[in-house]
């Protein structure tokens, strides 16, 4: 099992999840953060620390999610990863109120 991180993320990029994560499994890109399942070790710390719940369990994923499964284990590898807490994207605050955070 792994943590994945979800579309809601996309246009935001808020990295709490990032400071409290006890192992390297984040890695990003220009829009999102994604989770290297192979690096993941279950612990969950990440997913109170989101602002806009983008990251789920990948056995509660809902339905309409199910895709970021996929997503996260193909784009996680090979991006750089992240470790270090950054500024959100300048959209994020905007994308988080669309979101209804």
């Amino acid at each position: 099992m792994a943590f994945v991180v979800t579309g809601n993320c996309k246009g935001c990029r808020f990295t709490d999840c990032v400071a409290v994560c006890p192992v390297e499994c984040f890695h990003a890109d220009a829009e999102m953060l994604y989770i290297d399942p192979d690096e993941c070790i279950d612990c969950g710390a990440c997913v109170p620390e989101c602002p806009v719940e983008a990251i789920f369990d990948e056995t509660e994923l809902p339905d309409d999610q199910a895709q970021w499964k996929d997503v996260n284990a193909e784009k996680a590898p090979s991006l750089p990863v992240l470790t270090e807490t950054t500024d959100p994207l300048p959209t994020a605050e905007d994308r988080k109120k669309e979101l209804g955070f």
